[in-house]
């Protein structure tokens, strides 16, 4: 397996593991503050925390000469519209108790993915990623009419957002923490009016009267941004159907977490579809270990 490809696994593995993980519990401690306040400090503090990586990093030339070229622009502002729907979706799932939703769309976005990278990237699909793509429809097909009963738009919402961010960064292909930090410019200035207003009605949580919770707060921002920032240069390493395929362990450890933490409901059917899911993951990532 060449280094590039070794080095994309395992920063996937690592945003992927963050998100399943880290990222639950620190978003669902925070949570009581109401998900709309939470959504408009993950936005403001992602943008700051990246303005001072960029000047650290020396990369404002960079910066000018990706925001300079209209079409990067374009797709940066559809790409962060994107991210924004995602996390506010998210954000709602744990806020309400539906972290077991949220991990369903997530296994639905690897398989879209997939989808995805084979209709504008021609990436590669031989019988073992099919099977493995099939097994997966079959688990979901289990999970729709067996245990849900209907499709969650919680889920659905949380899949087609954040398979469709990926599939617009691959297709602008620039450098990982400038694009972020254009995308969250674009928002920035939304996010600020909506704070505003919280604090004008005076339903702010963070305030400086209570520094640990508002430091708590700011953490939003690099809770966000390393995991985003390794998934993403993973994509643009590896491709988009190895990376959709490793990104199983943020919905897994999701699974887990909503269960045996947050004491969501864990059906049979959900653990029978679970564990096909997973066989599915073992058959594709064994096919890229022989062809890489």
């Amino acid at each position: 397996m060449n280094k590039n490809f070794n080095k994309g696994l395992i920063l996937t593995s690592l945003g992927s593991f963050w998100w399943g993980f880290i990222g639950v519990i620190y978003f669902e401690y925070v949570s009581f503050i109401g998900h709309i306040e939470l959504v408009v400090h993950r936005c403001l503090w992602t943008a700051v925390m990246l303005i001072i990586t960029t000047t650290i990093l020396s990369k404002w030339k960079l910066f000018l000469k990706i925001g300079s070229n209209l079409k990067n622009l374009l797709g940066l502002f559809l790409s962060g519209l994107l991210i924004f729907i995602n996390w506010a979706i998210w954000i709602y799932a744990v806020a309400t108790d539906r972290i077991i939703d949220a991990s369903f769309g997530y296994f639905i976005m690897p398989i879209l993915s997939v989808l995805l990278g084979y209709i504008f990237f021609k990436e590669n699909l031989n019988n073992k990623k099919i099977i493995s793509i099939l097994l997966v429809l079959i688990s979901i097909f289990i999970l729709i009419f067996f245990s849900y009963k209907s499709i969650p738009w919680v889920g659905l919402i949380v899949a087609f957002s954040w398979a469709f961010y990926n599939l617009v960064r691959k297709k602008i292909n620039i450098d990982t923490d400038i694009g972020l930090l254009i995308e969250s410019l674009f928002i920035f200035p939304f996010a600020l009016v909506v704070f505003y207003l919280i604090f004008k009605n005076n339903l702010n949580d963070f305030n400086f009267t209570n520094p640990g919770l508002s430091l708590l707060l700011v953490l939003a921002g690099p809770m966000t941004v390393i995991p985003l920032f390794l998934y993403v240069r993973g994509v643009e390493l590896i491709g988009l159907g190895p990376t959709g395929m490793i990104f199983y362990i943020t919905p897994t450890l999701q699974f887990i977490l909503g269960y045996f933490y947050y004491n969501e409901d864990f059906s049979l059917i959900k653990f029978v579809s679970f564990i096909i899911i997973w066989i599915a993951v073992i058959i594709y990532l064994r096919d890229l270990y022989e062809t890489n």
